[in-house]
């Protein structure tokens, strides 16, 4: 569905600030979060995991606990089915493992007791007995031809001869004369840079409680960010059919792509099933930092010319990313992204997968990019420094602009770099005088955004209000933004209507809440959704009129004559239709299901200033500015917050946070405490500007705006650290220690 140019002339809800439909419920603590829920009988599950980082699972004897008095059920990786499927396979696995622990915190067996303490005891008393193998944590080590093996045989074809079995993905995009676009620069900077795993520090833990019958037939309450994703991981899991179970999402309380997957409700069901209860299982935080997947680790080098005037020649890329124990592709969005920002002539990028004896990676907003893209805009900036060159200015003349052919593939439609790009310039942030030991950074940021599948359906209450049932948990406002989008076209006010998420039985398959997707896709669902019911409706006022259909039109909420030839009946509005649907066909719906592309690369511009202590390396962000093309900002205050909080997120991977492993390959910082996100009094306020360049996929030009937030982040500090400290740095996060060493030498 195209974007229609007039309707930028006549928004009357979207582009509002309405009141959050779910604000209440919240603050009062009435929502009803994945811990919430509850059952007569419910059983309390806990999961015992692996100490070791790698090792064989010689024997696990679980007649202790099972002796116990309130214990209801043992599982182990045995009563999992194993599915053909490989990354049903994965998925089971990882949920309990089977011969192998393949990281600190694998799953191997669970139980079921009456109480939390009885479950808790019951974990103790179960015996494994592990054949400890040899591990490697690091993507560089797990390269090498010699590192031990976390799984054999994963390889892609195209993988070259000769690497690590741990290498599984490899991929390569690009362009042009590589060796001619060097032989033009002026300058060549080849540098190359680490960054650590990082979690998404979202507050709830993932929690279910899951029900199954001797029958086959389940269900299962849970925090997630795609219930019919969890239905397909749970059916391949037990060996039913998807239609034997069905999916409730709860509230979320955080995602950011971290709910992305299954850990726990495959466990719950097992348990219900042999027990004959529902099983409630919730995660500690210790759990969700050891066995839930945080972002890749990685290891790039980038190597870029430039001429004296700023143009760029040449850009080359090599990324190494960790996936933890299993198989992933994250690479390779990390590979297309890195220089997506740039037109250039001679591109190429590279990307390598390894696994790793870490937990499953699991995206964090815009996976593989937020990487790709420091490494990158570091050596741009470092550039533009040996060169004495305007950053800002030579991003604007290497810019990726309206028919710019792609570093990975496509040629660009109407895209917003230059426009955000300007907008920095022009700010008057980016002139502010800085003082001693500070330093202002600057970074470009892209995203491709996704659509998928969507399914929705509208209905017309005979009362005169609107439910909308969608199939995407909301994890940043979707509620609101469909709505405000339904209101929009059917032309009644937005709190005529309300927008449901639906379970696995209700609706038809939706695509999981994450790429930037929902505002898109279930938004652009919703419109045709919503047309339809209009049609519906001026078809029944044309019976009651005795007239044409297309005699009969559609505005300001009412269905009225289309001009004089259709007489002089007053309009009808959606009340009134509503009201008398019963005597003229029955209930008014619109229904749509679409497999939605369209929907638009996103780009966005960050500006940062710091201020770092000689002594001590400590790093103090001054100011922060976030420039972002929205297409069309649906609801603004929904808009800024995702623009903020990935500039917090980002300012906390940039500076402190990390996944540390010790030699023994556990991880060292398995709670908050040790792993520090950023709180308040780390930040300053974070300024927005949100510009608007439609998107021509949709109809109301939105393009999806949380992944791209979390992207540029990581450059704009970095090269805002390195400004202030006179010194380069090249490996994340910038704790104090690695600051103050890169200054002292």
């Amino acid at each position: 569905m195209a974007f229609d140019d007039q309707v930028k002339r006549r928004f009357n809800v979207v582009g509002t600030r309405v009141t959050r439909p779910d604000g209440i419920d919240k603050v009062t603590g009435k929502a009803a979060y994945g811990a919430d829920i509850s059952a007569p009988g419910m059983l309390h599950g806990r999961i015992l995991r692996s100490p070791h980082a790698h090792a064989r699972i010689v024997s696990i004897d679980t007649s202790e606990a099972e002796a116990l008095a309130g214990v209801k059920a043992v599982v182990t990786g045995a009563d999992l089915a194993m599915p053909e499927d490989a990354d049903f396979a994965d998925v089971a696995i990882n949920c309990l493992a089977r011969d192998k622990v393949l990281y600190d915190g694998h799953a191997v067996a669970a139980v079921a007791a009456t109480s939390k303490a009885i479950a808790k005891q019951a974990i103790r008393l179960i015996k494994v007995e592990y054949e400890v193998l040899p591990h490697v944590t690091d993507v560089d080590a797990a390269m090498k031809p010699d590192a031990p093996v976390v799984q054999e045989g994963r390889a892609l074809e195209n993988v070259p001869a000769g690497m690590s079995q741990n290498v599984t993905t490899y991929c390569k995009f690009g362009h042009g004369d590589l060796d001619a676009g060097f032989a033009k620069a002026d300058k060549i900077i080849e540098r190359s840079f680490k960054t650590a795993a990082t979690h998404q520090g979202y507050i709830e833990p993932q929690a279910c409680m899951a029900s199954l019958g001797n029958d086959g037939r389940g269900e299962v309450w849970c925090c997630t960010q795609g219930q019919y994703m969890v239905r397909a991981n749970c059916a391949a899991a037990m060996g039913v059919e998807e239609s034997q179970l069905r999916i409730t999402a709860s509230e979320i309380g955080g995602g950011f792509g971290g709910k992305t997957s299954t850990f726990i409700e495959p466990v719950a069901l097992a348990l219900s099933r042999k027990s004959g209860k529902p099983v409630k299982i919730v995660m500690t935080r210790d759990e969700v930092l050891k066995a839930t997947g945080p972002t890749i680790s990685s290891s790039m080098d980038i190597k870029i010319g430039m001429t004296k005037d700023g143009r760029i020649t040449a850009a080359r890329g090599e990324l190494r990313y960790s996936g933890g124990a299993y198989p992933n592709f994250t690479v390779e969005m990390g590979a297309q992204a890195a220089f997506a920002a740039y037109d250039l002539e001679a591109v190429e990028t590279i990307g390598w997968n390894a696994m790793t004896n870490r937990p499953k990676e699991i995206p964090y907003r815009a996976p593989g990019a937020p990487t790709a893209i420091y490494a990158v805009e570091s050596v741009v900036d470092e550039l533009c420094q040996e060169l004495g060159l305007d950053p800002l200015d030579v991003r604007l003349m290497n810019a990726a602009r309206k028919g710019t052919l792609s570093s990975y593939g496509p040629t660009f439609n109407d895209i917003g770099l230059v426009a955000t790009l300007e907008a920095a310039k022009a700010h008057p942030h980016y002139t502010a005088p800085l003082g001693p030991n500070q330093g202002r950074g600057l970074s470009c940021g892209f995203w491709f955004n996704f659509g998928g599948n969507t399914c929705v359906s509208l209905n017309i209450n005979d009362d005169g209000t609107v439910g909308v049932v969608e199939g995407n948990p909301d994890i940043g406002g979707s509620r609101a933004s469909i709505s405000m989008m339904a209101a929009e076209e059917l032309g009644v006010p937005y709190d005529k209507v309300r927008t449901v998420i639906a379970d696995t039985s209700s609706l038809g398959f939706n695509d999981i809440t994450d790429g930037s997707r929902v505002t898109f896709a279930v938004g652009l669902a919703t419109i045709e959704a919503a047309r339809a019911a209009i049609k519906e409706m001026c078809r029944r006022v044309a019976k009651i009129w005795d007239i044409d259909e297309d005699a009969v039109i559609w505005e300001d909420g009412a269905a009225k004559p289309a001009g004089p030839n259709a007489g002089t009946h007053p309009p009808m509005t959606l009340a009134e239709i509503a009201a008398i649907a019963g005597n003229t066909g029955g209930p008014i719906a619109g229904h749509h299901e679409v497999n939605a592309d369209g929907a638009g690369v996103s780009f966005g511009v960050h500006l940062c200033d710091t201020e770092v202590d000689p002594e001590t390396g400590a790093v103090k962000i001054l100011r922060y500015t976030v420039f972002q093309d929205a297409g069309k900002a649906v609801h603004p205050d929904y808009v800024e917050g995702q623009m903020q909080g990935g500039a917090v997120q980002g300012i906390g991977w940039a500076l402190n946070e990390e996944y540390i492993y010790g030699e023994d390959g556990r991880l060292q910082n398995p709670a908050f405490l040790d792993y520090r996100i950023p709180v308040a009094s780390d930040l300053p306020p974070i300024e927005t500007v949100i510009l608007e360049i439609p998107n021509p996929g949709h109809p109301y030009g939105v393009r999806g705006v949380g992944e791209t937030p979390i992207v540029p982040p990581l450059a704009a500090i970095a090269n805002a650290v390195s400004r202030a400290a006179n010194v380069r740095l090249t490996e994340l996060p910038m704790s104090p220690p690695r600051v103050l060493k890169a200054i002292t030498g």
